[in-house]
């Protein structure tokens, strides 16, 4: 192949890992402690700033009222100047104002004038230097006053922040840490989870998982232990189902081949022949049923199975399904009767498929019924459906019969070599197609001594 034409590969794009649920968890809890750190810093500094504000000018007011006081006890100008310079080598930041000036200079000239001039208190806040200066003054006699300041500390606002970094790093630390242990213990039941159920789609039935808290985990571990019994039951009951049908698959085929061999070495007559080919047309027809039901088991639950609804009239087809069983009822002598009303009763079902449940509750009934016992075929409306019924007056069914009627084989596995029984598949169709039409079907006892099978249909729209 040429170069030129040669394919080039195919770039396949690589998966980007998943993060597992110990990560998610980690980095779920983190957030959430640095989110609660910042919000509780958020609100708490500026709190902590204005107390700290606010305790500092009630320092410096008390500071200033003081001072007020014992200059105002002494009137003369040279004698508050000596103690305010005796102040101020205390380190005492004191402002005296003497005839509208400030001594020392270095105050605002609004300061000086409303506190020596206007003789008013002052409370403000100053900004030297790119420091937050508190002043505080206080008016004296004659056109004097005094001024307290003091510089805001900003180590106080240092240390805010220092404890703010010291709390994100702890909420960090703790966040991973319950992330850890909250990961561990969210995580190894869903991997004992996992792992029960590879093991259960390796065919394994056996395996258990603990039922622990918390409650989620509770219900996840209950459910996989229902999913395990479910399922051990349901390969149980087809395995049953299998074993039955294989038998009623193998019992015609071995009577076909029988006959076969026979024809095949020449060893029957020409009338033993026709009776042969008799025979072998008989289970042929066996087989083509039972085949037929098996493959509409399967399809019932499949989207595509035909189902067309249209109003009809419930007692033509059940006058039509006792038409067409009469004279074999009659060959066995079994009674067949109608319990019909004298007036159309509509119903909104597939005529076909819901002479395929009549027919096979019938035939259902038929294996079973003695001799002179009958068969009845019943319509009527009742509340809010119609309702097609089928009465016998075979052995019937026992009460705990009824909850598994409809299952595949329940009945044909219990009644085996006590009476005559079929596939084990014609209740169960009737249930799917039942189902299908949109109605229900129920089992019961009949006043006749047999089963009652009661078929409840929507009624058609008017």
């Amino acid at each position: 192949m040429d170069e030129s034409t040669r394919p080039l590969p195919v770039q396949v794009p690589r998966a980007r890992p998943v993060p597992g649920l110990t990560g998610r968890t980690v980095l779920v809890t983190c957030v959430v402690a640095l989110v609660s750190v910042l919000v509780t810093a958020v609100i708490a500094l500026p709190l902590a700033t204005r107390a700290t504000l606010e305790q500092t000018r009630r320092s410096l007011a008390d500071r200033t009222d003081l001072v007020t006081s014992y200059l105002a006890a002494r009137p003369n100008p040279r004698a508050r100047r000596v103690v305010v310079d005796e102040l101020r080598d205390r380190g005492v930041p004191v402002v005296l104002i003497v005839r509208g000036s400030a001594y020392p200079a270095g105050l605002p000239d609004r300061i000086v004038t409303a506190v020596g001039v206007s003789q008013q208190p002052v409370s403000t806040t100053l900004y030297q230097g790119g420091r937050t200066v508190l002043v505080e003054g206080r008016p004296l006699s004659g056109r004097g006053g005094v001024v307290l300041t003091e510089r805001l500390d900003t180590s106080v606002n240092r240390q805010a922040v220092r404890r703010l970094v010291l709390a994100l790093l702890l909420g960090l630390l703790a966040g991973v840490a319950a992330g850890v242990v909250l990961a561990r213990r969210l995580s190894l039941p869903l991997r004992r989870a996992a792992y029960a159920a590879r093991r259960m789609s390796a065919g394994e039935r056996d395996v258990a998982l603990p039922v622990e808290p918390p409650a989620e985990l509770a219900d996840l571990g209950r459910a996989l232990n229902e999913l395990n019994a479910a399922l051990a039951t349901s390969e149980n009951r087809q395995r049953r189902f299998l074993m039955s049908v294989s038998h009623d698959l193998r019992t015609p085929l071995t009577t076909i081949r029988g006959y076969a061999e026979a024809l095949s070495d020449g060893v029957l007559t020409s009338e033993a022949g026709v009776q042969a080919g008799h025979t072998m047309l008989a289970e042929a027809a066996r087989l083509d049923r039972l085949v037929s039901d098996l493959l509409a088991l399967a399809r019932l639950q499949a989207q595509d199975f035909p189902v067309e609804l249209v109003p009809v009239d419930l007692v033509a087809v059940v006058t039509e399904a006792a038409t067409a069983w009469r004279p074999r009822c009659a060959e066995v002598a079994v009674d067949l009767r109608t319990e019909l009303p004298g007036v159309p009763v509509p119903a909104y079902a597939d005529p076909g498929r819901l002479r395929q449940v009549l027919d096979g509750l019938v035939e259902n009934a038929l294996r079973l019924v003695p001799a002179s016992a009958p068969i009845v075929l019943a319509v009527r409306a009742e509340g809010h459906s119609v309702v097609a019924e089928v009465r016998d007056g075979g052995p019937g069914l026992a009460d705990q019969d009824l909850a598994v009627a409809f299952e595949q084989g329940a009945l044909h596995e219990r009644y085996r070599g006590v009476r005559q029984v079929g596939s084990g598949l014609g209740l169960a169709l009737a249930h799917g197609l039942v189902n299908r039409l949109g109605g229900r079907i129920e089992a019961g006892h009949a006043p006749e001594g047999g089963a009652r099978f009661t078929v409840r249909l929507p009624p058609a729209p008017r």
